[in-house]
């Protein structure tokens, strides 16, 4: 099953699956950009509906999703780790670029919106207690705070999840980061409740 949230500039999808796996359709000026997709019923037609698809963004190595057949199935640019985007109305943002963990995230200056598919996470699986952001448990004892906690975006577009936008957006990514290692703990004790919730 899927979720569908709509955004001022478009959609997100959300599987509804333990992991919540999230994609982005994100508009501007009668083009439309997918971002880590799953070919979700009705997805990419919904997407269309906004205006021309321009290319399919992959911004993390070790999963393409759909990516690659949905760039090929509508003859757009399959646009795997970006270093630029020229053309578009988004920056790239380095994450990571371990030999085993390269990732970039995306910001949209105009919309401030800040798009990242693994390093924070809105599921679950990623947050703590109430905090509506949360740190990859993996990153938790090195977070890329440097890279990430400069932005106050209105809306944070994330890989698991659903997107949040205000407060949460603004200040829940710096909260995350700051508290990664001290919130390990906390984290490692809900895992339990995350296994029989399946």
């Amino acid at each position: 099953m899927t979720t569908f949230r709509e955004l001022p500039f478009g959609f997100s999808w959300i599987q509804d699956e333990a992991m919540a796996r999230a994609s982005h359709a994100l508009a501007d000026g009668g083009r439309v950009w997918l971002v880590d997709p799953v070919d979700a019923d009705g997805a990419v037609e919904r997407a269309q509906g906004l205006g021309e698809v321009a290319g399919v963004v992959q911004l993390l190595d070790r999963h393409g999703r759909d990516a690659a057949a949905i760039a090929t199935r509508l003859g757009v640019p399959h646009l795997r780790l970006p270093e630029t985007l020229p053309d578009t109305p988004f920056e790239v943002v380095p994450v990571l670029g371990w030999s085993k963990w390269t990732e970039r995230a995306l910001w949209w200056p105009a919309r401030r919106t800040l798009v990242v598919a693994e390093a924070l996470g809105t599921s679950p699986w990623f947050t703590v207690g109430d905090e509506p952001v949360g740190v990859h448990v993996m990153l938790r004892p090195l977070p890329p705070r440097s890279r990430l906690g400069g932005f106050a975006p209105e809306h944070l577009l994330v890989g698991h999840g659903p997107p949040v936008e205000g407060d949460a957006a603004r200040n829940g990514p710096r909260r995350a980061l700051q508290g990664a290692r001290r919130d390990l703990p906390r984290w490692l004790l809900g895992v339990p409740r995350l296994l029989r919730a399946g």
